[in-house]
């Protein structure tokens, strides 16, 4: 008996995330990606947001957790988010510099040197690391990548 694929149409769904405060979660989800509420669970045991865009759901969050993200646990790395240009991912910084939002590192850097991708490295309420890019453009801003070695968001 041979392995194959799962599935050739096999793709990411959505991503799951927990959460210590689900309003505030909530609020920062909605803010910064202009995710919409699709469903909720209010039951007080049993909190969770459904979150998306156009219908599709993107991020559930779930009220389950205590404390903040474990960075060195296995795990989720760091979530990432695509945008088309540069001037989304400024628009992005300056709404999350607004919230008081901690960044890994200064401004929009490149995922390498030269590379032309790159973004903001940044975390959510509860400190789980998320990243807004584009894939193009960046190698023109004259930043420098904050790792040389390696992508940039792998060690953030």
């Amino acid at each position: 008996m041979s392995s194959t694929a799962v599935a050739s149409t096999l793709q990411t769904g959505h991503v799951g995330l927990n959460v210590t405060d689900l309003d505030r979660s909530t609020a920062f989800y909605r803010s910064v990606l202009g995710l919409e509420v699709l469903g909720e669970g209010t039951d007080p045991e049993r909190r969770f947001a459904f979150l998306g865009r156009g219908g599709t759901l993107l991020i559930t969050l779930w009220q389950q957790s205590e404390g903040a993200f474990a960075t060195a646990a296995p795990g989720l790395h760091h979530l990432s988010f695509q945008v088309d240009g540069l001037d989304e991912v400024r628009a992005a910084e300056r709404l999350l510099r607004e919230l008081g939002t901690e960044f890994a590192y200064e401004g929009v850097v490149p995922h390498g040197e030269g590379a032309a991708s790159g973004g903001i490295f940044f975390t959510d309420p509860d400190g789980i690391r998320l990243e807004i890019y584009t894939p193009k453009g960046v190698d023109e801003t004259g930043a420098e990548a904050p790792t040389t070695a390696a992508p940039t968001c792998g060690f953030f």
